[in-house]
């Protein structure tokens, strides 16, 4: 995948949220400057009525993971909107970044370079960067 220097990389799944920065070229990224904002997940409705009858039965969507999800796209969406960020690279495990895409903003969506559906949040930088140069 190319990922734009200095393009923004958030790292989410359901408990966590890391943001990093790519300082390498294109093709060859270097992720630098993990930062873990604040996120005040408050949308519990986020996946309520998106659950499906088994998850519904047996429990298993967790409301808290929708809603950390839904707030790291709401972290997004501020920073979008206030012009504090140009390219965004999204990496979430697939339900989190099923939640998030429901939450997008226009703003933030125009500057979306991509997305992977994996889980890399307890990953290693280089494992990191190794995925988003094979995408």
């Amino acid at each position: 995948m190319k990922l734009p220097h200095n393009a923004h990389v958030a790292i989410v799944d359901g408990e966590n949220f890391t943001v990093m920065r790519n300082s390498g070229q294109a093709f060859e990224p270097k992720l630098t400057g993990a930062q873990k904002p604040d996120l005040d997940a408050t949308n519990y409705s986020a996946g309520v009525k998106h659950q499906d009858d088994v998850g519904q039965t047996t429990g298993a969507t967790d409301l808290e993971e929708l809603a950390h999800g839904a707030a790291a796209a709401e972290w997004l969406n501020a920073k979008a909107i206030a012009g504090e960020i140009d390219d965004v690279l999204v990496i979430a495990d697939p339900k989190t970044l099923g939640e998030m895409r429901r939450h997008y903003h226009s703003e933030l969506e125009k500057r979306l370079v991509g997305e992977i559906a994996k889980t890399m949040t307890r990953e290693p930088t280089e494992r990191i960067e190794k995925a988003i140069a094979n995408e």
